[in-house]
């Protein structure tokens, strides 16, 4: 379930939920010119996997080439091991729904 966003006009980027190994995976990528926007789209991913979906948790997963998760750890998300992807080594992160 990716989506297309645009932000003042623009097409930025895309996003969404996707199943990784049956669990709901936030996936987004935004073209450089708006890293700094993805807090303008991130909130409506988590409406609606908590809300419309009713998804109990979510993950994110990182290659370890990205060390700088402060962000990530601020919005909420704790690490939750590590899984292997096309023997790909990826750090998995997750955010339980709000009040769980």
């Amino acid at each position: 379930m990716a989506h297309g966003f645009v932000i003042d006009g623009e097409f930025a980027g895309w996003g969404g939920l996707q199943s990784e190994n049956g669990e709901p995976d936030l996936g987004l990528v935004l073209h450089p010119k708006f890293w700094g926007c993805a807090s303008a789209v991130y909130p409506k991913i988590l409406e609606c996997a908590f809300d419309e979906m009713k998804f109990e948790s979510i993950t994110i997963l990182l290659p370890p080439s990205r060390p700088h998760v402060r962000r990530i750890l601020r919005l909420g998300f704790e690490r939750d091991g590590e899984v292997l992807i096309q023997s790909e080594l990826f750090h998995r992160y997750r955010k339980f729904k709000p009040g769980e």
